[in-house]
């Protein structure tokens, strides 16, 4: 099967090593990811701002840069979550809400694709630290990922897995909602920061880099040493031991 990597605009310049985890561990498993190059934003930004038409022309890319891959994966339910927003993007369109159907089922967020479509749940990690889990909204409440990461947690050795105190409740990034609305986006992430502290956690783990930056970029003001990490990064790490 040919496997297409959907890096994303934030691993792909800012988490580059999300990327490279997400291939190793999976190479694991007799998986080779193809990379399209001519891939870039999913469109959400604009899509999230109300410019439709702009947002339209973007997908176009990404419908064409996937158009020959029998599953794409994504280190983001955020981004993954866009994508199974277009066909309501092209629904005017026929020819474009074809492939855009067929895109959306054949996309998944990473953690999707290695329980629901490899069937792996356990990869073999060992990883002998206190670790909290942030559910991001995208993830959890578009694509309803919720069991997957843990489930995949659950079966890392020598790992403490504690509950987030209000794990559901935003980290206050939301895309442009924290360029539009610092005060209360601030107000949100030093919220979360509050309870990740709580658990006394090592490591703070999720599955979408932008949730990640924004609650490390506070905990990094606070100076506050809990590491945070793409869950592709801790398993890959548990497994290289």
């Amino acid at each position: 099967m040919k496997v297409s990597l959907f890096i994303t605009c934030l691993s792909d310049a800012i988490y580059p090593r999300v990327g490279e985890a997400m291939v190793r561990l999976l190479a694991k498993y007799g998986v080779t990811l193809d990379f399209p190059d001519v891939q870039t934003c999913c469109g959400q930004p604009a899509y999230n701002s109300g410019y439709w038409k702009e947002a339209r022309e973007t997908a176009k890319t990404i419908l064409h840069a996937f158009e020959d891959s029998d599953f794409v994966i994504s280190p983001s339910g955020s981004c993954t979550g866009m994508i199974h927003h277009y066909p309501k993007l092209f629904e005017k369109e026929p020819e474009w809400l074809d492939r855009a159907e067929r895109l959306k089922r054949k996309s998944y967020e990473f953690t999707q694709f290695l329980v629901h479509v490899l069937g792996v749940t356990d990869v073999g990690a060992v990883f002998p630290h206190k670790v909290t889990y942030h559910p991001s909204c995208h993830g959890s409440r578009l694509l309803g990922v919720k069991a997957e990461p843990m489930e995949l947690m659950r079966h890392v050795r020598e790992m403490e897995l504690v509950p987030l105190p209000f794990a559901e409740d935003c980290c206050g990034f939301g895309g442009t909602f924290a360029v539009k609305m610092a005060d209360i986006s601030g107000a949100m992430v030093a919220e979360k920061a509050d309870h990740v502290l709580e658990t006394d956690a090592e490591v703070l783990v999720g599955l979408d880099m932008a949730c990640l930056m924004n609650i490390a970029g506070h905990l990094r003001y606070r100076n506050e040493p809990v590491r945070v990490m793409h869950l592709a990064e801790l398993l890959y790490e548990g497994v290289s031991r």
